[in-house]
């Protein structure tokens, strides 16, 4: 979705405020890593938008790719990504717009671009664009109104166009700190017939040299309080940090005060002076993270209309999205028949984590396994919260609904039922619980219990033969070798999970799908070796223990259907 429609849609909400925030390519891969973190945690208090810089010169166009795709798709924000004149032809413009077209990006934020390094002055290449204008003027003219283009804007003028008498030519920069050139900025604008939407750039003081640095190479004014406030701190850096702070939210609340409903945030990679300034204008709240969907959709423009999926990936939500990237059309509404479109096979991207990931799961999971008991005490622990990692998921820790059933969780675990994946059953609660809550407020949410573990054949046995005896049970059960056990067919789909809103047809975001859950044990036993096995040493006792399991053990799916009074833990008492 383009950016302005967004602040369109939501300024016809009365007092509805938008905020986003901006990010630049780090210099090293775990920098990467440590910044793709961040960003999903930020993501999760539902940002307008995000953006990521194009580096001086074109430096970092690959990674800026890389990122904007990522960001896109797999964080799941509505992306903008910078692109500059600096050092770039019209061909390699061209590459960068084709390739985030094709990744179902729609936002550019065009830009002429600092100079590159070591340069004092921008100079225009040959076959290349002067300004940013032609820039704009080109993606019109190819690419039509597919894109929605940004452009900067200047309260305290370009810097190449202030002397050093600091005057300045008439050309109305995105950095400032005093709110009343930007509102005169503004008006201004309005002046003249700009009716487009003006976002402010606040950026939060971190540290006083780093804010001395980039003042002086934007050319900002610094009020004169500002510097008052500053000197006598300048070498604390938690005072300047929390100073910085205070003045964003003040700048802020009087940007807000004047009539602006949008605020935009350059990070500068950070996150605890963004998300501070936020929580004090009442913007976020950090125990209250509002879900349109029980899972995080991408913003990709492909998949817009998405909103139904397998239960299955619910902890691996980058597997699933790598997996059906290549859809030419995705579910909404209803499930359908998910025989048609094909899941991508199985490669090593869904097996890669990042560093800092690995070594939580050596350091957690990585110990001498003597028996299946050991590994009964693994499951057990990660559900009662005493590990953050799990190899059967990309998320961090247990999710708030794990923990309404997480004492219960650990002792099936206990018994040889070793869980990957739950829900517990809800009648009807509030859709903004904080805990189970998703799709806004003034609806109601509803799930059917589900449990998805990994147990032995005596023990499927003695399950199926409880589960003869509960009618509101149904189960599915595979092995490696696809050896399929079960209660219900296997085109029936389940919906576990629905909502009902205002004014609004029903959603059921969440099915259990028997198409489905053949392709996902592929993965889940695969797990096994790759996500865990792998991290001991060749020839190690534990590892073969771990294969050993991966190859005798059943991945079963277990569906309470009654949600009003079932107990779905009932069937595992005796065992």
């Amino acid at each position: 979705m383009k950016v302005i429609e967004k602040i369109q849609e939501a300024l016809l909400e009365e007092k509805k405020v938008l905020f986003s925030f901006e990010f630049f390519p780090p210099k090293t891969e775990d920098g990467v890593e440590n910044l793709l973190e961040r960003m999903e945690r930020m993501v999760a208090h539902n940002p307008a938008f995000c953006d990521i810089t194009w580096g001086a010169g074109g430096s970092t166009a690959d990674l800026t790719l890389d990122i904007a795709n990522k960001m896109q798709n797999i964080i799941c924000v509505e992306s903008m990504m910078h692109l500059t004149c600096t050092n770039m032809p019209v061909d390699k413009i061209d590459h960068a717009l084709q390739t985030i077209k094709s990744n179902g990006l729609q936002n550019v934020l065009a830009l002429r671009g600092d100079p590159p390094h070591g340069q004092d002055k921008f100079v225009q290449i040959q076959g290349g664009f002067a300004c940013a204008l032609d820039l704009v003027t080109h993606i019109r003219a190819k690419y039509g109104d597919y894109f929605g283009v940004t452009v900067a804007g200047y309260p305290e003028a370009h810097p190449d166009a202030i002397g050093t008498d600091g005057l300045a030519s008439p050309k109305p920069i995105k950095l400032f700190y005093d709110t009343d050139v930007f509102l005169k900025f503004v008006h201004d604008c309005r002046q003249i017939g700009i009716t487009c939407p003006i976002v402010p750039g606040i950026m939060p003081i971190n540290n006083y040299k780093g804010f001395i640095r980039m003042t002086g190479f934007c050319k900002t004014k610094i009020p004169a309080e500002v510097t008052a406030a500053l000197e006598p701190i300048k070498d604390n850096e938690e005072a300047v940090k929390s100073y910085g702070i205070h003045l964003g939210t003040e700048m802020c609340k009087k940007i807000l005060a004047h009539g602006i409903r949008t605020l935009h945030l350059y990070t500068l990679n950070m996150e605890k002076s963004a998300l501070a300034i936020l929580m004090n204008l009442g913007l976020i709240e950090e125990t209250k993270i509002s879900r349109p969907l029980p899972w995080r959709r991408p913003a990709n423009v492909f998949r817009v209309k998405e909103d139904v999926r397998p239960i299955f990936w619910a902890n691996r939500p980058k597997s699933y999205i790598s997996r059906t990237i290549g859809w030419d059309l995705y579910p909404h509404g209803r499930w359908g028949d998910s025989r048609n479109p094909s899941y991508g096979a199985l490669t090593d991207y869904q097996f890669m984590r990042p560093r800092a990931r690995d070594k939580k799961l050596v350091e957690e999971w990585v110990v001498p396994l003597r028996s299946v008991e050991d590994i009964h005490e693994k499951f057990k622990k990660f559900c009662l919260g005493k590990l953050r990692s799990s190899p059967w998921s990309e998320l961090d820790g247990l999710q708030p609904e794990t923990k309404i059933i997480n004492e219960l969780l650990g002792k099936i675990n206990t018994k040889g039922f070793l869980t990957i994946n739950s829900q517990p059953a809800v009648n009807g609660e509030r859709s903004d619980s904080t805990s189970v809550g998703w799709g806004g407020p003034g609806g109601y949410v509803y799930q059917k219990a589900y449990l998805e573990f990994f147990c032995s054949k005596e023990k499927l046995d003695a399950l199926v033969e409880k589960c003869k005896a509960l009618p509101s049970l149904t189960y599915m059960a595979v092995n490696k070798d696809g050896r399929w056990i079960s209660n219900i067919g296997q085109i029936d789909v389940n919906a576990v999970t629905w909502g009902v809103f205002p004014a609004r047809e029903i959603i059921q975001p969440t099915v259990v799908d028997p198409a489905s859950f053949m392709v996902w044990k592929d993965e889940a036993f695969e797990i096994w070796s790759r996500g865990w096995a792998r991290l001991y040493p060749e020839g190690d006792s534990s590892r073969k223990l771990l294969e050993e399991v991966q190859n005798s053990y059943f991945l079963v799916s277990l569906v309470d259907n009654d949600y009003i009074q079932g107990d779905v833990f009932a069937v595992f008492a005796d065992f």
